[in-house]
């Protein structure tokens, strides 16, 4: 019981500094730039499942029937096919860690949120935003690399258009007690390009757009799932591992 008060009193706070801006709220201040290093392309360690090796989408299914994975796959890596829906991974996952690459299309169309946009989801829920933010502006909390809908990234470390992003994500699943209540928020810490833009920050809830959404108890491991928002953004390189609790 004192854990659930605990959960429900830190929940209460970041709800109530997320919505120092509403939700999607055009003057929150926007996250510095920061130009990134060397993008780190980390290659699969020893106990990775590997999502994605440059070849097929073996790994991958449709979320629409959960056939084949219908997305394109060229030269190494694969791309959003518009119109047909997200993919999911056939494996689900809880604590993990993971590693993928994406590029935004170059050269780049559209503006604001109809520019390169797509979504990393974990347990399909909770979203890592995926957008061209390289010189581009939209609301805070759904450039790349925020929390949809809830906390933006620490820095905009945004490449251009055409050049790889890599994410380096750990992520804490929520805990639920017996009787359906929360007991601990999901937690997220992200780099991206090699910089910090996420610090174990906690979730308010499932990213949804536009409302607030509170938790409500799932299965403890669940598909990591991308986004298909009509743009034709790539990727590579996508492994995760596993983390004991």
């Amino acid at each position: 019981m004192r854990i659930a008060v605990i959960a429900s009193l830190l929940a209460s706070a970041g709800l109530a500094a997320a919505e120092q801006y509403p939700q999607h709220d055009r003057n929150r201040p926007a996250p510095n730039v920061v130009v990134p290093g060397a993008v780190v392309s980390a290659p699969a360690p020893a106990d990775a499942v590997v999502l994605f090796d440059g070849k097929d989408l073996a790994q991958w299914r449709s979320q629409k029937d959960k056939g084949a994975a219908p997305w394109k796959v060229a030269d190494g890596a694969f791309e959003v096919v518009k119109g047909t829906g997200g993919i999911e991974t056939a494996r689900s996952f809880g604590d993990c860690q993971l590693h993928i690459e994406w590029t935004s299309p170059n050269p780049p169309v559209g503006t604001d949120q109809d520019r390169g946009n797509s979504g990393v989801f974990f347990m399909n829920i909770y979203e890592l935003q995926v957008l061209d933010s390289y010189q581009a502006a939209t609301y805070p909390d759904g450039q790349a690399g925020a929390l949809y809908g809830q906390f933006p990234p620490l820095v905009n470390v945004s490449r251009p258009p055409g050049e790889w992003n890599a994410y380096d994500v750990v992520f804490r699943a929520p805990r639920f007690g017996p009787d359906g209540k929360l007991l601990k928020p999901a937690r997220v810490t992200a780099f991206q390009n090699g910089v910090l833009i996420q610090d174990a920050q906690e979730l308010l809830g499932p990213t949804t757009n536009k409302v607030r959404t509170p938790y409500s108890t799932h299965a403890d491991k669940l598909p990591l799932s991308l986004q298909d928002h009509g743009h034709p953004v790539r990727f590579r390189n996508v492994w995760i591992r596993e983390l004991p609790e």
